[in-house]
């Protein structure tokens, strides 16, 4: 089987999990931007930290042979500091604009706040100037009331439901964000989130329309191969293995666009002696 991730954060991932992931299947990724685990304090730090995902985790994932794509935005952890949150986002059309960028994202709650809903609206109102996809982040905390709330504001500033995924949805989301129309966004962690065994009985209740599979591969514990564990699982309990393939290949291709992704045909040219001996991404384009 083929897979693409369509949400997973790479930038905190190693060279050997590229490789992992690459002879498990894995085709191509879509890396949105995120938190760092502290604080930024100037632009110059999210400048740099886009363009780094952007450009050099694409060379470093090419080197595997899997294609790097990204979505860019503001996330809501960090919209609070709204000095600082204004001058990041005054700077993002430069990097929503870069070839690699597919999506806006992540976007959405946190705690909830007004700051959080004033950074979502702005970041919107760029993205429906692209007619961008958006990628949504619900809250860890009353996900429920703040994924209802994203839904409800991004119909008000005129997004198709079929434009944006509402992720992190689990058991109390996903009826509600399939309900309305929207992508509904599922991450397996090895704990947290949603288990292989949780995906499963939404999967069977719910099946795979406008349904997205992904690990989100953070700092925290996590993995960036359960997309193959998830779908072992699933054959196990007797899913269909044709439907299990446009789970994780057909189905984000399906609302990224082919021709925004761009995914080369077989994947990224890959050659495994030199990925580990030779690429530029990997020895700093230095020769000693």
């Amino acid at each position: 089987m083929r897979y693409l991730d369509p949400h997973i954060h790479c930038y905190s991932r190693t060279t050997d999990d590229y490789q992992a992931m690459y002879l498990a299947g894995t085709r191509a990724v879509i890396e949105p931007s995120f938190w760092l685990g502290q604080p930024r304090t100037t632009v110059g730090t999210f400048h740099d930290y886009f363009l780094g995902i952007l450009e050099f985790e694409a060379t470093r994932a090419a080197d595997f042979g899997i294609t790097h794509r990204c979505t860019i935005g503001l996330n809501p952890k960090e919209s609070n500091n709204e000095k600082l949150a204004d001058e990041v986002i005054e700077m993002l059309p430069t990097f929503l604009d870069h070839p690699n960028c597919v999506a806006a994202g992540e976007l959405g709650f946190d705690e909830i706040t007004d700051a959080e809903t004033k950074s979502l609206i702005a970041q919107i109102e760029l993205a429906n100037e692209r007619n961008m996809p958006i990628l949504v982040h619900t809250p860890h905390r009353d996900k429920a009331r703040g994924a209802i709330m994203i839904m409800d504001i991004l119909e008000d500033y005129g997004v198709a439901p079929d434009r944006a995924i509402i992720d992190h949805s689990t058991e109390e989301t996903t009826k509600a964000i399939l309900d309305r129309g929207f992508w509904a966004g599922h991450t397996v962690y090895p704990q947290t989130k949603l288990t292989p065994d949780r995906f499963a009985n939404i999967y069977n209740e719910f099946g795979i329309e406008r349904v997205l599979l992904n690990t989100s591969a953070d700092w925290g514990k996590s993995d960036p191969l359960l997309l193959q564990k998830t779908i072992a699982f699933l054959q196990r309990r007797g899913a269909d293995s044709a439907t299990l393939q446009q789970l994780v290949w057909d189905n984000p291709i399906s609302f990224f666009g082919a021709e925004r992704l761009n995914i080369p045909e077989g994947g990224e040219p890959f050659d495994p002696v030199a990925a580990n001996q030779t690429h530029s991404s990997l020895r700093g384009g230095f020769d000693s």
